[in-house]
């Protein structure tokens, strides 16, 4: 008997009992669709992160002031203004370190005509830009000659841009912060959510002594609040760390065995670990989708053993007109094969369907890609290849004299 045949009695047995292999089949259709929507959330979860690391700027460091003590009680780092704009000068110069920026950070309310926003406000130099990988939509960004002439010109945001003007080009209009008139030169292009989940694009910067002088004052000269800082690559954020914390005891004269009065961070470290937990959370989905499709296995083998068991004396007949053990083996095989591929290619398009319904419904990102679809395909094959087997093997070993006694 050639292989053909043996579809055809495959497809004629399947046909037979067709409400029965219906439900044989949804096990391995819920199984396959399971395992496709939640890699496709997972992947999605993955991708959203991926693209939260790249929009802050790749190998980054944020250097931190130190903290404070008030009344025996400690308070937060960045409390106490410890760093310089000269520090981050010097921490420029490092062999290690690509570009180093001073930040002064505050909020404001923004008015533009009868317009009014609340926004969060930076004082920056022009390098900051080059840290964050950030690029210019319209118009250009405050020269090293306006920062150092403390002049009131500001870049904003697109969410910024779009809150006050609308549909109006911003760039040469003039916006008020805290009172105080500055003229808009630029819009900055989309960044969307931080890791935290702020929104980048709800922002305005403008020239680092401008922040100082004119809108959030400043303890000392030349001081900030913290310094973004962009190593080299990756494979030097370490020794580029060190670099940093090495030179910046040094200039803030800390002694062997105390305390530093700043705080280091590694974004990149802290961004890999949050990718790490995203990628285990898409796997974990993962494994807890392919439950079901052990389940729709045990299924098929279930139904399989019911199926010998019915048609037993047809196996006999099979046999004594000159079937082969081989060909017994592959018929019942074969029907174990073709309900769990219906099933997969089934689920298949539900779990696609069911990523783009819960992308659109719930407004969460999800990613399908042609790997699951293959990861999940294979695996349903695997199963119902595994839990067919053993049915099939007991079709083919029937004694033919005692399957035809069978009534």
């Amino acid at each position: 008997m050639i292989f053909p045949s043996l579809i055809g009695s495959a497809f004629q047995a399947l046909r037979a009992n067709a409400l029965r292999t219906f439900l044989t089949m949804l096990g391995m259709m819920i199984g396959v669709a399971a395992v496709i929507l939640m890699l496709a959330i997972g992947e999605g979860a993955k991708a959203m992160v991926n693209q939260a690391i790249e929009s802050m700027g790749s190998n980054l460091f944020i250097i931190l002031s130190g903290a404070s003590t008030s009344g025996g009680a400690r308070v937060a780092v960045g409390s106490r203004p410890t760093l310089t704009y000269d520090d981050a000068q010097a921490i420029r110069k490092l062999p290690l370190v690509r570009e180093a920026a001073p930040v002064v950070p505050g909020s404001a309310q923004i008015v533009y005509g009868n317009v009014n926003w609340s926004t969060s406000v930076f004082g920056v130099t022009p390098e900051y830009l080059t840290v964050r990988n950030w690029e210019i939509e319209s118009g250009g960004f405050f020269t090293e000659s306006e920062v150092r002439s403390g002049a009131r010109v500001a870049v904003i945001g697109r969410v910024v841009a779009r809150e006050l003007f609308g549909d109006e080009d911003p760039v040469g209009k003039i916006i008020r912060i805290k009172r105080s008139p500055f003229q808009v030169i630029g819009v900055l292009s989309e960044k969307g959510q931080s890791l935290d989940g702020r929104d980048q694009d709800d922002t305005v910067m403008v020239p680092l002594t401008s922040a100082q002088q004119k809108l959030f004052g400043t303890p000392f000269p030349g001081a900030v609040r913290f310094i973004m800082a962009q190593g080299e690559s990756e494979r030097v954020m370490d020794a580029a760390e060190e670099n940093i914390t090495s030179l910046l005891r040094m200039r803030h004269r800390i002694g062997k065995g105390e305390e530093n009065d700043f705080t280091v961070r590694n974004l990149a470290a802290s961004a890999q670990a949050q990718a790490m937990a995203t990628n285990v959370m898409s796997y974990l989905l993962g494994a807890i989708a392919a439950v079901s499709l052990l389940v729709g296995g045990i299924g098929i083998m279930n139904i399989m053993l019911v199926s010998v068991t019915e048609r037993t004396r047809e196996i006999g007949i099979r046999m004594a007109i000159g079937a082969r053990r081989s060909d017994i083996l592959w018929q019942f095989l074969i029907e174990a094969l073709t309900v769990s591929v219906m099933g997969c290619l089934i689920g298949i398009i539900l779990g696609v369907g069911g990523a783009l319904l819960v992308e659109k419904m719930a407004g969460l990102t999800v990613v399908v890609s042609v790997s699951s679809l293959m990861m999940a395909t294979g695996v349903a094959l695997a199963v119902g290849l595994f839990f067919g087997f053993y049915p099939a093997r007991r079709a083919a070993g029937l004694d033919p004299i005692e399957a035809l006694r069978t009534q």
